[in-house]
């Protein structure tokens, strides 16, 4: 089974507003850079699909080691949180619908397919490959700003 490794980032200008999401791809010595932009989102979804938008160019099932600096999205993982609102038919122990359900259930396609392995870094620290998705993401918010 290939290794992949995916770094992640997602950036919103106010929360919600316009918003960019970056990741980078690495595998043996190859290395994709791939970034997105949505007008009017929030920081949260962004962090969600950074690693949407990478998964789904994987062609085969991987060993993926997914790094971020979002706890939303690691935690989800690591403390159990998605198998519990999947229980809760995706409610909160509050009662409240989980936000971002839809990117959940995308990014939970994913773990069919490929051994995911999900890791938090620290955010905006010296980290060479998270500061390169954060440039990403930013960039694509500065890119698309309108001057008016």
């Amino acid at each position: 089974m290939k290794q992949v490794i995916i770094y992640t980032d997602g950036a919103c200008s106010g929360n919600p507003g316009p918003g960019g999401w970056g990741a980078i791809l690495m595998y043996k010595d190859k290395k994709l850079e791939i970034s997105g932009y949505e007008a009017r989102t929030t920081n949260n979804r962004m962090e969600l699909m950074a690693p949407i938008q990478a998964l789904a160019r994987l062609k085969e099932p991987c060993e993926v080691k997914v790094y971020s600096d979002s706890a939303y999205l690691v935690n989800a993982f690591r403390k159990g949180w998605l198998d519990s609102w999947q229980q809760k038919n995706w409610l909160k122990s509050d009662k409240k619908p989980v936000e971002n359900q839809d990117l959940w259930k995308e990014i939970l396609k994913f773990t069919g397919v490929h051994r995911i392995e999900w890791i938090k870094v620290k955010g905006h620290a010296d980290n060479p490959h998270n500061n390169r998705c954060d440039e990403l993401a930013t960039g694509e918010i500065k890119q698309h700003r309108v001057n008016i």
